[in-house]
């Protein structure tokens, strides 16, 4: 039953990644949820890991980083959210770059998840800049 129960724990942290500004959690609520600290997941031997590089977690990292920089995610040491256009537009760019020189190499749904954070982070952006 233990067994099960941190096995239930580690898919239901991996499968927590979703679009916008939903992507983080508090980290309170990931640490009750996971039994692990911000940032890591529990493996099959329940130990609190890393989680396994794939490209969807690397196209996640650069969405975190624009949604930050959009002032979406809190800075983790002040709480504080900031908004920098630059660094936003980098990461953004940088997600193209990625969807252009990928394309015809991805799996459907990782092209899927680029198109998908590509076109909300786009919308995101265009939302900020106008305030």
């Amino acid at each position: 039953m233990k067994m099960i129960r941190q096995e239930l724990a580690a898919a239901c942290c991996k499968n927590k990644i979703v679009l916008g500004s939903r992507l983080m959690q508090e980290k309170k609520q990931e640490e009750d949820f996971c039994g692990c600290e911000e940032g890591k997941v529990p493996n099959k031997h329940g130990q609190c890991v890393m989680p396994e590089v794939t490209f969807s977690a690397f196209v996640m990292s650069l969405n975190t980083s624009a949604l930050y920089h959009l002032g979406e995610i809190a800075d983790p040491a002040t709480g504080k959210r900031t908004v920098d256009l630059d660094l936003a537009r980098h990461a953004i760019d940088t997600l193209a770059l990625v969807q252009a020189k990928t394309k015809g190499n991805l799996a459907v749904d990782e092209e899927q998840l680029l198109k998908n954070i590509l076109y909300e982070i786009k919308m995101k952006f265009v939302q900020v800049a106008k305030k």
